[in-house]
């Protein structure tokens, strides 16, 4: 005979052989895409920014929370050939609200990464596309 065993916030099944060997009569619900409260990936299945994921890291919250969603959307709907080069006034903002509560937001030692010499990077092959532009003109 099958029972159920409470312990604290868990609750443990026991069942017998023929229990456990009988097919199970469960009938599994299809997840309704529009659920809010399903779990999902940074995109939702309509398209739009999960704010939710914890792939974020809690970015979309907090004092800088809404300059980290006006950034990121610009550059998850960027439609320019360097995608999200017309967000950089999002970002520098981002990044001028992080800097007012580093406690929140460490910056990261430039030993160890090297994001100052992507965005230098960035930063002269958005000149060089320029430069090349308006010599064609």
């Amino acid at each position: 005979m099958s029972y159920c065993k409470q312990e604290g916030k868990d609750q443990i099944i026991f069942v017998t052989k023929e229990d456990h060997e009988a097919p199970s009569n469960a009938e599994l619900v299809e997840d309704d895409p529009n659920d809010p409260y399903e779990d999902h990936g940074l995109i939702l299945p309509n398209g739009d920014i999960n704010w939710n994921c914890p792939c974020l890291g809690g970015m979309a919250s907090g004092p800088c929370g809404q300059q980290f969603k006006d950034a990121f959307s610009c550059f998850h709907n960027s439609k320019e050939e360097v995608k999200g080069s017309e967000c950089i006034d999002f970002f520098r903002g981002m990044q001028e609200c992080m800097q007012k509560y580093p406690e929140l937001y460490p910056q990261e030692d430039d030993n160890e990464s090297a994001p100052s010499g992507e965005a230098e990077s960035f930063q002269t092959s958005n000149n060089a596309n320029k430069n090349k532009t308006s010599s064609y003109s």
